[in-house]
């Protein structure tokens, strides 16, 4: 199935959710779907069927922290669980790579080029978070210094910014 093919077959409540305008958010849930039949390939074989869990469960953990951390509403929240998906995304190439004995070095190098770009949307959304996060709105004042030393009642107002 090809990423043009599988998105074709998503449902309405998910294509009508803010949440699908996300690139790497869609790439996350073709990447947990196409995951499905390597995951069932790789527990065919007895010693791969805890890679397969682990691999599944960090597929599928991607899109799931990209939906939590789109809904919080500070670029704080966000980026921590962006940092999640990128955590994650990063475990699915490492089991990917690890599994490559049985799925092959074409299926690999595909999923493993998929979860690429999921990395680098993250690390690219990551950087807009975390630059909002440092960004302090400028906060003016000005004091009387003729009062403020003698008398410790005298209040600082916030001056206008021109």
């Amino acid at each position: 199935m090809t990423y043009e093919e599988w998105e074709q077959s998503i449902p309405g409540y998910l294509i009508d959710d803010p949440l699908w305008r996300l690139q790497v958010y869609r790439l996350a849930l073709f990447c947990v779907d196409i995951c499905w039949a390597d995951v069932s390939k790789l527990s065919s074989d007895p010693r791969m069927q805890g890679l397969a869990d682990q691999l599944y469960r960090s597929v599928g953990s991607i899109g799931a922290n990209l939906a939590e951390g789109y809904s919080k509403s500070s670029g704080k929240d966000r980026a921590r669980f962006y940092e999640y998906a990128l955590g994650s995304a990063r475990e699915a190439r490492n089991w990917y790579y690890a599994g490559r004995h049985i799925l092959g070095q074409a299926v690999t190098d595909h999923r493993c080029g998929q979860l690429t770009s999921i990395i680098r949307l993250l690390l690219t959304m990551l950087s807009d978070q975390r630059q909002q996060n440092l960004k302090e709105d400028r906060v003016p004042y000005s004091t009387d210094p003729l009062n403020t030393l003698d008398d410790p009642t005298v209040t600082q107002h916030a001056a206008p910014i021109n």
